[in-house]
């Protein structure tokens, strides 16, 4: 009661009283007692051992974790390099496919030019024997027609000049030479 009566007055001039337990246990001096019995059970029950291997345990987890996750970023790396290299020797046999694919292509360039030039030499010797072939043929129908014409000229003088007569006289004499 004389607590009360205590706050009581220290209401009206404004103060502000704390209640006292037992007389002398202040609001503070419960929260010290009552953290201190709260440690103690702590203690009692071996909440710090559960509590550092409760972290042990996570912390040997997230170990764990990170060597998995050296080990990925290792196989990544090794698997970058692996494909950097892949594609390099792509671009490289690009390259000497193109090369050869250019050298080909230089090849059959070179052997349609020896082909077409053989090709045009040989029509133009075809065609060269063809009109040696056609003036052989034009000469020897030109000799033949000469001779013709000159046989039936021959003839028509022969005709002309002689008669059965002379004709007569020429084979008497052609038989006496025999």
């Amino acid at each position: 009661m004389a607590n009360l009566m205590l706050l009581a007055a220290a209401a009206e001039h404004g103060e502000s009283a704390e209640l006292l337990a037992f007389g002398f246990v202040t609001p503070g001096m419960w929260v010290a007692l009552s953290m201190t019995v709260l440690i103690l059970v702590a203690l009692k029950l071996g909440v710090a051992g559960k509590l550092t291997s409760g972290l042990d345990s996570s912390i040997a987890e997230i170990r764990k974790q990170l060597d998995e996750a050296k080990a990925l970023r290792a196989d990544a790396e090794a698997l970058r390099k692996e494909y950097a290299d892949k594609i390099a020797n792509a671009e490289k046999d690009a390259l000497a496919m193109l090369e050869h694919a250019r050298t080909e292509a230089d090849a059959i360039v070179a052997k349609a030019e020896t082909d077409a030039k053989a090709m045009v030499a040989r029509r133009e010797k075809m065609a060269s024997d063809k009109i040696t072939a056609a003036e052989r043929s034009a000469v020897a129908e030109i000799q033949a027609k000469a001779a013709s014409t000159a046989a039936a000229a021959a003839a028509r003088l022969i005709a002309g000049g002689h008669g059965a007569t002379a004709d007569q006289a020429l084979v008497d004499e052609a038989i006496s030479a025999i």
